[in-house]
C-alpha cells in the first residue's frame, strides 16, 4: 500500500510538471494569431500613413498655387522652411528610428511633395557616382532632376542661365581644406548661397583587377588622393598617382585601362562595374566634405543660419587693416567661424576675404555689424544667408 501511494504521488507530481511546461509554451495557433494581429496593426498604420502623405501633398499643392501661378517648383521652394521641418522632426524623435533615418525620411517626403508638378533641376559636379551627387540627394531628396556637369564653373553657368534651378558644389574638406575653384567663382558670379550639406566621406580603392599587385596607377580627384595619402604611402608606394577632374572620371579610367585603379565611393564601383579592393582607406575617420547649394536669390531666416561674406580692406598695406575690417563683428558679438583669403584678380598681391559668420542678415545684431563692416571695406558682398546643415 505504501508503494502504491508513493507511486501515485509521483504520477500526480509528474502530471503537474507536464501541465506547467505546457502552459509555459503558447500553443501554435494563438502565437500565429498574435503575429497575424501585429501584421494587421502594421497594415492599418501603413494605410493611415499613406492617407496622411496624400493629405500633406494636397496641402503642398495649395502652397504652390498660392505662391506662383506658373506652378514651377523653384518659385515656392523654401530652404528655410525645410530646415525648420527637419529640426522639428528631430526634436520630437524618441526612437527607435535614428535621427539620421528620420531626417532622410522627411527629406524624401518634402522632395516628393515639391515635385508633384515639376521637379527641381539641380546641377552638380559630375559625372554620376561622385560624392557631390550624394550631397544632392541628401539635401534635396530623390525627387529632383539631377544634372551632372564636368566642372564647377559649368555648374555656376547653368544656374546663372536658368537651365538649372540650383547647383551643388564642394567648398571644403575637414582634412584637406578649401576647394579654391569654388571660392574663385564667387568673384565674378552673381549667384547666392542658398544652403549647405555635410557628407561623411568614405573612400574605397577599386578596379578591374582582383588584388593590389596588379595596380600600376591610381586615378582620383586631387582632394581624394590627398585624403588617402598615408594609406597609399603604406599600401601602394610604387603606384603612380594621377589627379583627374572627379573620382567618377577616375572610376571610368579604371574600367577602361589595364593596371589602373580608382579612389571613389561605393556607388562608383556599382556604376562602372569595378571590384572593391579596399574600403575606408581615408586617413581620418571623421573625413567630411561640406557642399554649398547655389541659386539666384537669398532666402529668409530659419532660426539657425550661417552667412557668407566677400570683403576686402580699403588698404591692405595699412597696419591692422584686417583687424579694423573685422572689428565690428566682435563689437556686435557676431561669431566668425571661418575666414579664407584669395587673390583679388584686380592687381598683384591684393587679396579678398571669404568670411563665414553665425546668424542671418536679417538678425538685428548681424544688421548692425555688417553695416559697420561695409563702411570700412573697399569691397563688400553678401554671398548668402542660409540654414546651417541639418545632420
Amino acid at each position: 500500500m505504501k508503494r502504491a501511494k508513493s507511486t501515485g504521488k509521483r504520477r500526480v507530481e509528474s502530471t503537474r510538471r507536464s501541465q506547467a511546461a505546457a502552459a509555459a509554451v503558447p500553443p501554435a495557433t494563438p502565437a500565429g494569431a498574435a503575429l497575424g494581429n501585429i501584421r494587421d496593426s502594421i497594415d492599418a498604420i501603413d494605410a493611415r500613413i499613406h492617407a496622411l502623405l496624400n493629405e500633406r501633398a494636397r496641402f503642398a499643392q495649395l502652397v504652390g498655387i498660392s505662391k506662383s501661378a506658373s506652378g514651377k517648383a523653384v518659385d515656392y521652394y523654401r530652404p528655410e522652411r525645410e530646415a525648420e521641418v527637419l529640426r522639428m522632426a528631430l526634436k520630437r524623435n524618441q526612437g527607435p528610428l535614428r535621427d539620421e533615418e528620420i531626417a532622410r525620411l522627411f527629406r524624401e517626403i518634402m522632395s516628393a511633395c515639391l515635385a508633384q508638378q515639376e521637379p527641381l533641376k539641380v546641377a552638380y559636379l559630375g559625372p554620376e557616382g561622385t560624392f557631390t551627387q550624394a550631397a544632392v540627394l541628401k539635401h534635396f531628396g530623390a525627387s529632383v532632376r539631377a544634372l551632372p556637369l564636368a566642372a564647377i564653373d559649368e555648374v555656376f553657368h547653368e544656374v546663372e542661365g536658368g537651365v538649372a534651378d540650383f547647383g551643388v558644389v564642394p567648398i571644403e574638406n575637414s582634412s584637406e581644406g578649401t576647394v579654391n575653384h569654388t571660392l574663385d567663382m564667387f568673384l565674378s558670379s552673381g549667384l547666392k548661397i542658398c544652403g549647405e550639406a555635410e557628407l561623411r566621406i568614405s573612400h574605397c580603392l577599386m578596379g578591374k583587377m582582383s588584388d593590389f599587385k596588379a595596380v600600376k596607377r591610381v586615378c582620383a580627384h586631387p582632394q581624394a588622393l590627398a585624403q588617402c595619402r598615408a594609406w597609399l604611402d603604406e599600401q601602394l608606394p610604387e603606384a603612380e598617382r594621377i589627379g583627374v577632374s572627379s573620382n567618377a572620371e577616375g572610376a571610368r579610367r579604371a574600367r577602361d585601362e589595364r593596371g589602373t585603379a580608382a579612389i571613389a565611393g561605393t556607388a562608383a564601383a556599382e556604376i562602372y562595374g569595378l571590384n572593391l579592393l579596399a574600403t575606408e582607406i581615408e586617413d581620418r575617420t571623421d573625413n567630411t566634405t561640406r557642399f554649398l547649394v547655389v541659386g539666384r536669390k537669398l532666402f529668409g531666416a530659419s532660426g539657425d543660419d550661417r552667412t557668407t561674406l566677400l570683403v576686402s580692406a580699403s588698404d591692405t598695406d595699412d597696419s591692422g587693416a584686417l583687424f579694423q575690417l573685422l572689428e565690428p563683428l566682435a563689437q556686435h558679438r557676431v561669431n566668425m567661424t571661418r575666414i579664407e583669403s584669395r587673390p583679388s584678380r584686380r592687381r598683384k598681391w591684393d587679396y579678398v576675404f571669404f568670411i563665414d559668420i553665425e546668424g542671418h542678415v536679417s538678425d538685428p545684431q548681424v544688421v548692425k555689424a555688417l553695416a559697420a563692416l561695409e563702411s570700412r571695406a573697399s569691397l563688400f558682398k553678401v554671398l548668402g544667408s542660409y540654414p546651417r546643415a541639418v545632420l
